[in-house]
């Protein structure tokens, strides 16, 4: 899926003329062990990445990875922070400089509790102008389905458990969420499946019933 994490990132920015397209600060939120939050911090466009998880193991997993790269040891290139984003200090509201110009949010909504607070407190991170993504499931029954049935009880791709679905929120109702959060528009939301022996795709429609992504631009 991280191609399609780039791609989605790409068309959110390139939609805005007056985003920079160079020297950008990410925020990857819960970042587990490093997949896209190494990917980003290889751009050329990228001044920075601080990629944050609560949990030590996977941090140590991250950083162990990123040692097998010196460009990505490069002073302030790429942080791990084995932090919660209630830890990081909230930066100014009015500051064009302290926030991030990315905000990723990749496969962690549908396993928080009390989604609304959390998400609140992600947006305090980006400046006027950044980009908040998130990548999540819609709450159907082929979710149910593909990720309760198959990828836990049958194929065993991830610990029985892992995921709670009740807590998926669906695309209509994360949509809905973004467009009342006052000083932020361009909402926009893409579909993606993932198809056997091609990987994820981009299928219009497929929000409706599957994993999609979701994008909003903090207003200048």
């Amino acid at each position: 899926m991280n191609p399609l994490r780039h791609d989605f990132i790409s068309r959110c920015r390139s939609s805005a003329p007056s985003s920079s397209s160079t020297d950008l600060r990410y925020l990857d939120i819960g970042c587990g062990g490093g997949i896209f939050a190494e990917s980003a911090a290889r751009l050329r466009t990228t001044r920075s990445v601080t990629a944050i998880d609560p949990t030590p193991s996977v941090i140590d997993v991250a950083r162990a990875h990123q040692r097998r790269d010196p460009l990505l040891l490069e002073p302030g290139r790429l942080t791990y922070l084995n932090k919660a984003i209630e830890d990081l200090p909230v930066p100014s509201p009015a500051s064009t400089t302290e926030g991030v110009d990315v905000l990723s949010l990749f496969e962690v909504i549908e396993h928080i509790r009390s989604p609304a607070p959390f998400l609140e407190q992600c947006l305090q991170h980006v400046k006027p102008g950044g980009w908040f993504v998130l990548s999540t499931i819609s709450r159907t029954w082929t979710s149910w389905f593909t990720t309760k049935v198959m990828a836990e009880d049958v194929m065993r791709v991830v610990p029985r458990g892992t995921h709670d679905w009740a807590q998926y929120i669906n695309a209509a109702e994360m949509q809905a969420w973004a467009k009342k959060q006052r000083g932020w528009g361009d909402v926009r939301i893409m579909g993606v499946i993932y198809v056997p022996g091609l990987g994820w795709r981009e299928v219009n429609g497929s929000e409706g019933w599957g994993n999609y992504f979701l994008g909003m631009r903090r207003l200048e």
